[in-house]
């Protein structure tokens, strides 16, 4: 007598096709990930770095695009406080991105760095 259980079976197996990577091709992707780890841990390591080196970037980014774009003397003055009384929120924001994309981009610059040699 079949159980509920066995009912439910499917009684094809399948199976997937999980190609072989080449020896230097698993390399590269465990030295990828060995990269990709080291990366992040550098950011939580050095939190207070990355968000100083996010503070410079802004204060020389908001100045540059607000004197680019506003030619009014008046109205530059006004969008640069503007631009440092937001600063405190964009630092939480640019930092959260950081945090989670920086990793992966770095790691994979240095990957087609060397790559290209």
């Amino acid at each position: 007598m079949l159980t509920s259980r066995q009912d439910k079976k499917n009684p094809i197996q399948v199976t997937k096709y999980v190609p072989r990577l080449s020896e230097s091709k698993q390399l590269e992707a465990e030295q990828k990930k060995n990269i990709l780890l080291l990366v992040e841990n550098l950011i939580e390591r050095e939190e207070a770095t990355f968000k100083m080196i996010i503070d410079c970037l802004y204060d020389v980014g908001s100045v540059n695009l607000i004197n680019k774009k506003i030619a009014l003397r008046p109205l530059n003055q006004v969008m640069k406080l503007i631009a440092r009384l937001s600063k405190p929120g964009f630092r939480i924001v640019a930092f959260y991105w950081v945090r989670k994309n920086t990793p992966k981009l770095i790691t994979n610059w240095l990957l087609k760095k060397v790559k290209n040699l």
